[in-house]
């Protein structure tokens, strides 16, 4: 570093500035309409797709091995434990 000249060590303290976050963010220009439709598109596409009136989470007490055995039985069908827990709601309320 000390055979550096002082413009070298400035040039290297310059980059070092523009790469923060918070001049990135003032450097950044507005995205154009363009840019912010199709920044609005993707935000829409993005978490999972809503089913019905949309879902919610609960929690459910389930004995140790009924549980064991419906994770086994989900793994064995290919679906996951709240769709299994879907189904067998459907089934039992029609």
């Amino acid at each position: 570093m000390d055979a550096m000249t002082p413009a070298q060590k400035q040039k290297i303290i310059d980059d070092i500035e523009r790469s923060t976050p918070e001049r990135r963010r003032a450097e950044s220009k507005a995205p154009t309409p363009a840019e912010q439709a199709r920044l609005d598109r993707a935000g829409k596409k993005m978490g999972r797709p809503k089913i019905g009136n949309g879902t919610r989470v609960v929690s459910v007490t389930v004995e140790v091995d009924l549980l064991e055995r419906a994770d086994a039985y989900a793994a064995g069908a290919g679906v996951k434990r709240s769709e299994l827990f879907t189904r067998g709601l459907r089934t039992v309320l029609g």
